[in-house]
């Protein structure tokens, strides 16, 4: 049942995020009276579909993407037959430039667009949920915040010279000025505004390892259960408090997530509090290291929930699209640096298929904001300068633009090819290294 709910969630947001790239490319094309010949999910050969007037509603069997068969230009399907003949009407390479230029950038438009109508829902749905504690609960030893000298007790007045009040605003500075900024803290401890400077060079990639403190008098408290899975048989109930998993104290939901993840079908010591009493059961973890909750972060304040107007969430959704490109564009450059190992930060459907699976256990909202995360993403990826890619197309058509002629043919087909090898090789690896991992 596991393994059916990963590919029917995998499905799912790759259905969709697909779909709507895909979708602009046909729409943009239709605008511009151009014929699309083929709307396909994934790359060829083809596997099934239906013919609807000019076009192919099909699937393919690549699992890597999608692509729009306009007529007239050379795509993912590499077809050259048309260069011999002198172009017709509605062909793509009888279109005016301007015009072939916004039928390529379309469908990065629609998934920046998907992300953004995501992030304005929940925004205006639910808004932001803040906790306004900087303070210093626990400092977790061996991490850089250890290192660094941070003490319990210590409250964080500025980051990078930025104002903090509230930890989740606190945890933003810290995240997002990782990658080319020194880490400058101001804080108060004993009555006195202390300075604490990390180098930039001894940060490690905060998507790998922890910073390493928590809030004072934060717990991990189960949210929600899932009545089917081992944490609801082995008796544990929404309320309740870890209090240790394994003989390893319990401090924050990521506690539970990596030591839960670390004894996959491995069965082990849980111990929680309900009502001041503390008990305990062995309960054995899935295959992909879940028992089955929703478990959270309990603040010893009360969060304060901002809520947007419609236009105030639309503001906010397009901060929100903004830190996403952010960190995003961070993490390709901690791999490229050599920060971040290539192996544990590029993801492939198998790892897909988890993190959705994972994310719609949380809940609707989580679920949703993996695929507004996923569906930036993919734009960026997209729009990446790239033969066979919507990039490389539009290098090309710039090229055109500016030097008023075609990149000749032969080198056009080549560079297309030599773009789908390197494509479908790099997918490959993606996938060995998800099953590897």
């Amino acid at each position: 049942m596991e393994i059916l709910s990963q590919i029917f969630y995998f499905i799912v947001i790759i259905g969709v995020l697909v779909f709507v790239h895909e979708l602009g490319h046909f729409l943009a094309a239709k605008f511009f009276k151009m014929r699309v010949e083929r709307f396909s999910i994934g790359f060829p050969p083809r596997a099934f579909g239906k013919q609807i007037g000019d076009t192919d509603y099909c699937v393919s069997w690549l699992p890597i993407g999608g692509y729009v068969k306009i007529a007239g230009m050379i795509d993912e399907s590499l077809d050259t037959e048309h260069l011999s003949k002198d172009p017709e009407p509605w062909e793509f390479r009888a279109k005016p430039v301007w015009q072939r230029m916004i039928v390529i950038v379309a469908g990065v438009v629609m998934n920046v667009l998907l992300a953004i109508g995501i992030f304005w829902g929940l925004n205006l749905v639910q808004g932001k949920e803040y906790h306004e504690v900087t303070t210093i609960g626990y400092v977790k030893p061996n991490t850089i915040a250890a290192d660094a000298g941070l003490q319990v007790g210590d409250k964080i007045i500025s980051v990078n010279e930025t104002d903090v009040s509230t930890w989740e605003g606190m945890n933003s500075e810290i995240f997002t000025s990782q990658v080319s900024d020194d880490l400058r803290l101001s804080l108060m401890r004993g009555g006195n505004l202390e300075q604490v400077l990390i180098p930039n060079e001894e940060i490690p990639n905060l998507n790998e390892e922890p910073f390493g403190i928590l809030p004072e008098g934060v717990r991990a408290k189960v949210n929600e259960i899932n009545p089917d899975m081992p944490a609801a048989q082995a008796g544990m109930e929404p309320g309740d408090y870890f209090v240790s998993i394994g003989g390893e104290p319990i401090r924050s939901h990521e506690d539970v997530t990596r030591i839960v993840k670390q004894h996959k079908e491995d069965p082990i010591l849980i111990e929680w509090e309900r009502n001041g009493e503390v008990m305990s059961e062995t309960i054995t973890p899935t295959k992909s290291g879940l028992i089955g909750i929703v478990v959270g972060t309990d603040f010893p304040v009360e969060p304060r929930i901002e809520r947007y107007g419609v236009f105030e969430a639309l503001f906010v959704g397009v901060a929100d699209l903004n830190k996403t490109v952010q960190l995003f564009i961070e993490s390709i450059w901690n791999v490229i640096i050599g920060k971040s190992p290539i192996q544990e930060n590029i993801g492939g459907p198998v790892k897909i298929a988890e993190m959705a699976a994972q994310s719609a256990e949380v809940g609707m909202s989580r679920f949703l904001m993996l695929m507004a995360i996923l569906s930036v993403s993919l734009a960026i990826i997209n729009i990446a300068p790239f033969p066979a890619l919507d990039g490389g197309h539009l290098v090309f058509l710039v090229y055109e633009a500016i030097f008023r002629r075609e990149i000749p043919k032969k080198v056009r087909l080549a560079m297309q090819q030599a773009g789908m090898v390197l494509l479908i090789a790099f997918m490959i690896f993606v996938i060995y290294n998800d099953i590897f991992h």
